[in-house]
């Protein structure tokens, strides 16, 4: 007999789970702090905006605005920074999704920015992600946005955990970790110097579990990648990569036509599937209840280079 693959092992788990009930009672407190955040930054500053990508977190904090201003009321646009190298799938969701709420949507290029001279690949294979600051800070001068609204997680990576809610950036859009300010309560100090700026995190205290059980819950629609699909990979390093033009196999490497899904979205070059056989919000319920890896370890190579590589990115601007 022919040893079963994870997703299968997984998929069978998810057939003796069916008929038991996860309680998701918590996730009305989740809700209503979130649905706070974002009332009190539409109320503390002249010129926020919502970042906005297509991907799951930021879809939930769009429904949480839904509920906070209704549709066609959210007081502030949505901003997407796109590397050019984006799945289709979500770029085209982030469209339609964005029309549905009838919401204004700013997308920055980091093409432009590589044509304006102030972004330079090392090789022209070089990932544009991490990239993706320098547009982010030109957006925010273009703008002059004062407060950027995010779907980060502290569950997602450490350097995440350290942030908090209301995170103090300076005039170079710069994050120091030991020059945070205190967060009492629902008490936030968000007093700012010229070129200044905030970047506020509302649903900070979720975690990828939660996440997908209010997608279920509210039945909120997501790009089809994020749910079981079959594509072409190759194993490296322990993560699938997925082949495309911009990643095509190396020597050596055997292709593979495998079941998987997206526990993230984000540049082509350095966002990977996880095996699975998850075909909706319930399944990839029970299946997160089994993960033992974080979704940026399992699915990002940018996240690879080094224990620090995120906390000096956000140093430097990043989300």
């Amino acid at each position: 007999m022919n040893a079963r693959t994870e997703p299968e092992v997984i998929h069978t788990a998810l057939q003796a789970a069916a008929g038991h009930h996860l309680s998701n009672a918590h996730l009305d407190a989740l809700e209503e702090e979130t649905i706070f955040i974002l009332r009190e930054v539409a109320a503390a500053f002249e010129r926020p905006t919502l970042l906005f990508s297509g991907g799951k977190d930021s879809l939930v904090m769009l429904r949480c605005a839904e509920k906070a201003f209704g549709v066609g009321r959210i007081p502030y646009p949505l901003l997407m920074i796109d590397t050019g190298h984006n799945f289709p799938e979500v770029t085209d969701f982030r469209d339609r999704r964005a029309a549905e709420l009838q919401a204004e949507l700013i997308v920055r290029n980091v093409e432009d920015s590589m044509k304006r001279g102030t972004v330079r690949l090392a090789h022209p294979g070089e990932s544009r992600n991490v990239h993706q600051s320098v547009t982010l800070l030109e957006a925010i001068e273009e703008f002059r946005f004062d407060a950027l609204i995010g779907g980060a997680r502290r569950d997602e990576e450490k350097a995440r955990a350290k942030e908090r809610i209301f995170s103090h950036r300076d005039s170079f859009g710069q994050w120091q970790p030991k020059a945070q300010r205190p967060e009492l309560w629902t008490l936030f100090n968000t007093r700012l110097a010229p070129g200044e700026h905030f970047r506020v995190f509302p649903i900070s205290n979720w975690t990828e579990l939660d996440v997908w059980q209010y997608i279920e819950r509210e039945a909120i629609a997501l790009p089809s990648i994020y749910y079981t699909h079959q594509r072409e990979v190759v194993d490296r390093r322990g993560l699938l990569v997925p082949v495309t033009e911009l990643t095509p196999p190396k020597d050596g490497e055997t292709v593979q036509v495998r079941d998987v899904r997206f526990r993230t979205v984000g540049d082509i070059t350095c966002t990977c599937p996880v095996a699975s056989l998850a075909a909706t919000a319930g399944d990839i319920v029970i299946e997160t209840l089994a993960a033992d890896v974080s979704e940026r370890g399992a699915t990002r190579m940018d996240d690879k280079t080094s224990d620090a590589s995120m906390e000096k990115r956000k140093k430097d601007g990043y989300f």
